[in-house]
């Protein structure tokens, strides 16, 4: 893997063996970068730089879900990030927030709002796992 400014270059081998390259694009909003990936083996497998905060979207025991929209806030309430759900495209999202308490809402397609707190500290990935309740017909 390589990463610059704008992006993360995966190095992901073709059923025939050639090798292709994936390009994940590193968003930003002010100071704040954020990337979204965990799609298909090589994804999940792959070494992503270390930012604060990776958040896991889960619905159901085991189905992963990405379009997800989500909002984070700082602890006096002001709204440090949005993100649409086109740029959620994997079920991870890595989040580069400087040390602090966040509260972070996110809402999956068609899905009930999900509410957590997290507070992350330097030098140091904080996981969340956001799940919703599995569908029942």
């Amino acid at each position: 893997m390589t990463t610059s400014n704008d992006s993360l270059e995966l190095q992901i081998a073709e059923d025939g063996g050639t090798p292709i390259k994936e390009t994940i694009p590193i968003h930003r909003v002010g100071s704040i970068r954020y990337f979204s990936a965990g799609i298909g083996l090589e994804e999940r497998s792959a070494h992503y730089p270390a930012f604060p905060l990776k958040l896991v979207f889960v619905a159901g025991p085991k189905a992963y879900l990405s379009q997800v929209s989500i909002t984070i806030t700082d602890k006096e309430g002001k709204v440090r990030l949005q993100i649409p759900p086109k740029q959620v495209t994997g079920p991870w999202l890595f989040v580069d927030l400087p040390p602090g308490n966040y509260d972070i809402s996110a809402q999956g397609p068609g899905k009930a709002s999900i509410k957590e707190h997290v507070t992350l500290s330097a030098k140091q990935t904080k996981t969340i796992y956001l799940r919703w309740k599995e569908e029942t017909a």
